[in-house]
């Protein structure tokens, strides 16, 4: 069949004739028409996406005070906006965090509380010149205030999310939210089906002039977002929209613990069914697009990929980790993503959203997200660790240990099990303690069995962090079957912080 252009599908939702329908229901219709048929017969697939999405923000212009200031710094709600623009522009980030609230709230929460009207303070510095003589602002606006306002996000609507979980033993917290030790939970995100970059994955109808649904408002993709990587299947936008236009249902400002903020955005994206190719690749399913089971217990970039799974797996609630049911946890909003897919149909057919046609294709296959460049090599816990490390077996007494640390002159003592695994860790402190409570009986009734431990290829930033998050002062080391390889202080790292 001939194929359609945008002006002809632009033609029919002006009169009332578009077909449209979201990317949930076009499977069934492509696997009773086929390809070809149902290019025939659909003319628009909507999609949608409600997550997370921490490479967010906003371009504000305040207006020019009087006297005016050429703005140094400047705080919206105690949050820090960057300043280095122009006088009285200013761009505020998701991820940026409160001065006095910390990760309570950020600039995700500045942006949420804007679009729902809510009054933001202003306290702005400046150095001061002959034409901007002002050197500190103080004030209070609405967004109705600000002249622009303007959502300008470098990555967003990523095409799929690798999932998490965590096999170590300590639990962590990501932003892919808390992950339990042991592989305790799976967390994932993304919108599966309703993707939008998974329903066009070759970018014929998603690129540079792309109009979208940006949080209620009508907003534009810009280009390729960062970290683009389509070789890899995980294709990103960057976007824009007018921040005074949009809906507070579709910003929300979140709070990882232990993480930070982050903006959850809605998007949708109206596919234009051009011919059957593109009707082809809107009939991807939940089971159709699958995605690596990364372990997040390990600090590195490339982490170890346990398996592949599908969207429709984890839809389902549970998961097969090596023989194990692991329940799952969407960090996004499919509820949220349908309607937003809903909401984007019913604006076409009412004949206020048209699709335009691109300026330009995102960047395919060959294009690659590339690490850090980076200089020298980072030393790692078997570059610093003490590699003799005295060991006490269980079940000893307080007194035997206490004779264990005062001929080695150490303050940490492992203590192991039969088998030579580590089930315990004690100090002098602790023994200290325990003479002074007159509790000179078994080891095992006061040392500390949930040890915070570290492994030997880990980079020594990973255990310095380790180290403040637990408020201790050592961790040993140890090998897979939990026997002690060594031991690492954070004397150990102060010593190797002053050499470099």
């Amino acid at each position: 069949m001939a194929g359609k252009t945008i002006q002809d599908i632009n033609a029919k939702i002006k009169d009332g004739s578009v077909h449209v329908v979201t990317a949930e229901e076009m499977p069934d219709i492509v696997a009773e028409l086929g390809p070809d048929g149902a290019a025939k017969e659909i003319d628009i697939v909507t999609t949608g996406t409600f997550g997370a999405m921490c490479s967010s923000g906003a371009f504000l212009n305040l207006g020019h005070s009087d006297p005016p200031i050429k703005m140094q710094k400047v705080w919206l709600n105690d949050v820090e906006a960057y300043a280095g623009l122009a006088a009285i522009d200013a761009y505020i980030g998701a991820t940026q965090l409160s001065k006095s609230r910390g990760m309570e709230y950020g600039g995700a929460h500045v942006i949420e509380d804007l679009v729902a009207g809510k009054s933001i303070d202003i306290h702005a510095t400046a150095y001061g010149t002959d034409c901007y003589p002002r050197k500190v602002l103080d004030t209070t606006v609405t967004i109705d205030d600000i002249n622009q306002a303007t959502m300008f996000n470098p990555r967003n609507g990523y095409q799929k999310y690798n999932v998490a979980t965590n096999c170590s033993n300590r639990t962590l917290y990501t932003y892919m939210g808390t992950l339990l030790p042991d592989c305790g939970n799976v967390t994932y995100s993304g919108a599966g089906v309703l993707s939008p970059i998974s329903n066009d994955p070759t970018y014929q109808t998603i690129g540079v002039g792309s109009r979208i649904f940006l949080c209620g408002a009508q907003g534009y993709v810009t280009g390729q977002g960062t970290q683009h990587d389509p070789t890899n299947d995980f294709a990103t936008m960057m976007v824009q929209g007018d921040l005074k236009q949009m809906d507070k249902k579709f910003v929300r400002g979140a709070t990882f613990h232990g993480y930070g903020t982050s903006l959850y955005v809605g998007i949708g994206i109206p596919i234009p069914i051009l011919n059957a190719d593109i009707a082809k690749a809107t009939a991807v399913t939940d089971a159709d697009i699958t995605v690596d089971v990364l372990d997040y217990g390990v600090a590195r970039r490339s982490r170890p990929v346990l398996r592949q799974v599908t969207y429709e797996e984890l839809k389902s609630g549970m998961i097969d980790i090596n023989g194990r049911e692991i329940t799952t946890s969407p960090m996004s909003s499919f509820h949220d993503a349908r309607a937003i897919a809903g909401e984007l149909k019913d604006l076409i057919q009412k004949g206020t959203f048209y699709p335009t046609l691109l300026v330009e294709r995102l960047p395919g296959t060959g294009v690659v997200c590339k690490p850090m460049k980076q200089i020298g090599e980072q030393p790692t816990v078997a570059d610093v660790m003490a590699k003799r490390v005295i060991t006490i077996l269980q079940g000893q007494t307080v007194e035997n240990a206490a004779k264990v640390i005062m001929e080695g002159n150490f303050n940490h003592l492992p203590v192991v099990s039969d088998e030579d695994r580590l089930v315990g860790i004690i100090t002098a402190w602790d023994i200290a303690k325990a003479v002074a409570k007159n509790k000179r009986d078994k080891l095992d009734d006061i040392m500390t069995r949930a040890v915070v431990t570290a492994d030997t290829s880990e980079p020594i930033d990973i255990v310095a962090r380790r180290l403040e998050q637990h408020n201790i002062s050592a961790l040993p080391v140890v090998d897979k079957h939990r026997r002690v390889m060594g031991i690492i202080t954070s004397d150990d790292i102060s010593k190797l912080v002053a050499r470099r």
